[in-house]
């Protein structure tokens, strides 16, 4: 039987350890403190963080409490002597109340990004390493973790991360240590396979997460799916127990609204924690599974799921699956869907996206349905100024830009769309840009010799008025043979420019 207690004692050791030695060339001439002064200063900042994750959802339990005791107790005998036990600690109020410690960096965390900021080092990055080290462990103390302390985690990671980037250090930068782990370890190890793009740190997977217009509560959820896969395989390494849960999930909402991208993301998410090997991801829909004869949907949906071996697969349009007169075969596909998802679920992650209420009925159609896809993921349409802003972008990469009276004509366009069920979002977006372009174009073949801010600025009479044809009674996506989809119907990220 495992002792859960060795592991936040194992975790605070090494942030206090890992730390004194990187930080040994700066504790006199930068920091200004003595060795013995850095390490109880880094003993408080391991309290305080152990302590924060405990209180996260106000249920101090035994094995967190004993834990924390193991694990603190030699830094601060005065305050946990021999022989304290849980009971001690509810009463003396050392927890309750700590989880706002979250709230702001530590007094040492600022000094380490200050230093940071004047050497071009990122001493910072092994704290925000180390301290998340910590964070995933108290949390995973419990057999549950519960969504307040997923959250915490986030909450704690965000306010670092804001940290770091006030005073321009770069979280991905490497330091050297003597004796300890460097920041940038995280992301290496083996090769990957030739034909798969080299693997990328969970960070900065979670910043491109960020950087994706809109979609707050969807970038919130897969930040709380990561955060518990984290802490599973934290559980896992150190032999205690997982709770049996299921990685599949649902996306639902109109077209055009990241669907395709942030399942992508998730799926090199996936494989920087270890949940699959090759973490690429393959998209079909109800004509990649659905045969016209006897016998063939089954190999259809069978090959598809061997394509996605070690990856994740994207069923877009999944209702479909439901629909069709006596003799149609979708309903074997899900059948056959259903029982790959269960024999495979240590090697594909099943993503089923489409409509909410459609998605609702696919998910009543096989009884194995509901308890293999527990968690659904809801994406919003866009509001008219992020669509705006991705209007922008897309211009943006093709060296066009709006100018003030394009912009209000592009609101006034968005403003005045039916945004109900088919809505287009980022679809719309781009179909809108391109149908700008080619009004543009008719206008600039009307002047002589124009200037190249005229070849490149969009405005109001380029917008106003334009009519796009509604395509929203066919919105399959196409999948070649490479599994190359190109994600048009994908918005930009902010920082992408395309």
């Amino acid at each position: 039987m495992p002792n859960t207690d060795l592991g936040l004692a194992a975790a605070v050791d090494a942030f206090i350890d890992t730390l004194m030695a990187t930080l040994e060339p700066i504790t006199d001439s930068t920091l200004r403190r003595p060795p013995e002064q850095l390490r109880k200063d880094l003993a408080l900042d391991a309290f305080n963080c152990s302590a924060a994750f405990i209180d996260c959802d106000d249920s101090h339990s035994e094995p967190e409490l004993e834990a924390f005791i193991v694990a603190l107790e030699q830094h601060f005998p005065e305050l946990l002597p021999p022989k304290t036990t849980p009971t001690d600690v509810r009463a003396a109020g050392i927890i309750t109340g700590k989880r706002s410690w979250l709230n702001e960096p530590s007094g040492l965390f600022n000094s380490l990004v200050a230093a940071d900021q004047q050497g071009g080092t990122a001493y910072s990055s092994v704290y925000y390493e180390q301290a998340l080290r910590m964070a995933h462990t108290a949390i995973g103390l419990d057999d549950y973790t519960s969504r307040f302390e997923l959250s915490g985690v986030e909450q704690f990671r965000s306010m670092l991360l804001r940290t770091m980037k006030s005073g321009n250090v770069n979280s991905g930068a490497s330091v050297a240590t003597t004796g300890g782990p460097t920041a940038a370890a995280a992301g290496g190890g083996a090769p990957a396979e030739e034909e798969l793009p080299e693997e990328r740190p969970l960070d900065e997977l979670l910043e491109e997460l960020d950087q994706l217009i809109g979609l707050e509560a969807v970038k919130e959820e897969v930040k709380l799916v990561t955060a518990l896969l984290k802490v599973q395989k934290l559980r896992t390494e150190r032999g205690l127990a997982v709770a049996d849960s299921s990685r599949h999930l649902i996306f639902v909402g109109n077209p055009g609204t990241g669907k395709t991208t942030v399942a992508r993301l998730l799926a090199q998410i996936y494989r920087s924690l270890d949940v699959v090997e090759k973490g690429h991801l393959v998209e079909t829909d109800r004509s990649g599974m659905v045969a016209g004869f006897v016998g063939q949907t089954a190999t259809k949906v069978n090959e598809i799921f061997d394509r996605a071996d070690q990856g994740v697969l994207l069923v877009d349009e999944a209702y479909s699956l439901t629909r069709g007169g006596e003799k149609d075969f979708g309903r074997e596909a899900i059948d056959t869907l259903v029982k790959l998802v269960e024999d495979r679920r240590d090697r594909v992650v099943v993503i089923l996206a489409g409509y909410p209420d459609e998605m609702a009925d696919l998910v009543q159609a096989n009884p194995g349905m509901q308890s293999r896809f527990p968690r659904t993921i809801r994406f919003d349409d866009y509001e008219d100024d992020e669509l705006l802003k991705i209007f922008s972008l897309i211009a943006g990469g093709q060296e066009y830009e709006l100018d003030e009276s394009g912009e209000e004509a592009v609101l006034e366009f968005f403003a005045a769309q039916d945004k109900g069920h088919g809505f287009g979002n980022g679809r719309t977006a781009r179909n809108l840009f391109e149908a700008s372009v080619s009004r543009h174009a008719i206008r600039m073949v009307e002047i002589d010799d124009p200037t190249n801010e005229q070849l490149m600025t969009l405005n109001r009479e380029d917008i106003e008025g334009v009519e796009l044809v509604d395509d929203t009674d066919d919105l399959a996506p196409e999948i070649d043979d490479d599994n190359n989809n190109d994600g048009e119907d994908e918005p930009p990220t902010a920082s992408s420019g395309a």
